[in-house]
């Protein structure tokens, strides 16, 4: 197993695993720049993926700003200053919800290869043969992943929403929360995507980064980063997916994840 693709992990929780996560982007695109398979899916996923970011900001940027207005109006210039910090807010997040899913929804086809790529170069893997059985399998147990993490989000966001209510500090703490809520979360969708492969159901994934709390929001926060900065972004998807195949054989090799389910 070559210890210089795959972080190595204790079997308990440290602090200093928050740098390991932080870290994991930057393994996967070495990796990714070694590998001339997984170069060429990335070079096609960052493709795609920056028509659909682009198109999403086009699109999203005059709902945020129309809803804000439906919802303050624009005569006052205390309206028009209010409307335009609650279109940014609501543009950001619909922004970040769309973003970490439309692209992952468009590219689902090259996800899977590209996990068990980066198996393949970890080592003691080898890719299944071909299996209707196993695609329908597999395709279920990523959706069922997806569903649930999205309504789990989803959830968050909304429990969160009334601290915009409080005055002076509230919007502050909202957007720390959040932040931190969607780090948490672009984490799991991450590691979820081998966890499915290998039909593990979501609540080994979310019990292994609840546990490793700082390597889950380590992992989340370099992820959250990437996907605000422009161009930088077009890569997330690969890059997200072969870091988090990374992550899931770092758990594995340290013992922190349990057996996996029967046949």
């Amino acid at each position: 197993m070559p210890s210089s693709i795959i972080p190595t992990l204790g079997r308990e929780r440290r602090a200093g695993e928050l740098f390991t996560g932080l870290g994991l982007p930057l393994r996967a695109l070495a990796l990714i720049a070694r590998t001339p398979k997984l170069f060429l899916w990335s070079s096609v996923a960052a493709l795609v993926t920056a028509g659909a970011l682009v198109g999403l900001a086009v699109l999203l940027w005059p709902l945020g700003q129309g809803l804000a207005e439906r919802l303050v109006g624009h005569d006052a210039t205390w309206q028009r200053v209010t409307s335009a910090g609650l279109g940014f807010f609501f543009f950001a997040l619909l922004f970040i919800v769309s973003a970490l899913t439309v692209p992952n929804l468009l590219l689902a086809p090259l996800q899977d290869p590209l996990s068990e790529a980066t198996e393949a170069r970890c080592g003691d893997f080898t890719a299944p043969p071909f299996s209707v059985r196993a695609v329908v399998r597999g395709t279920l147990e990523s959706l069922a992943h997806t569903l649930l993490r999205l309504s789990f989000m989803l959830l968050g966001f909304v429990v969160l929403w009334p601290l915009n209510l409080v005055p002076v500090v509230g919007g502050v703490v909202w957007v720390i929360l959040s932040s931190a809520w969607s780090m948490f979360w672009l984490a799991v969708e991450h590691l979820s995507n081998p966890m499915a492969r290998h039909l593990r159901p979501f609540r080994q994934v979310v019990s292994a980064l609840r546990r490793r709390l700082p390597l889950a929001l380590g992992f989340g926060a370099a992820l959250w980063v990437i996907l605000w900065v422009p161009v930088v972004n077009f890569f997330l998807m690969p890059v997200a997916v072969v870091a988090g195949t990374l992550l899931y054989r770092a758990l594995l090799a340290a013992d922190a994840l349990p057996a996996p389910p029967g046949p």
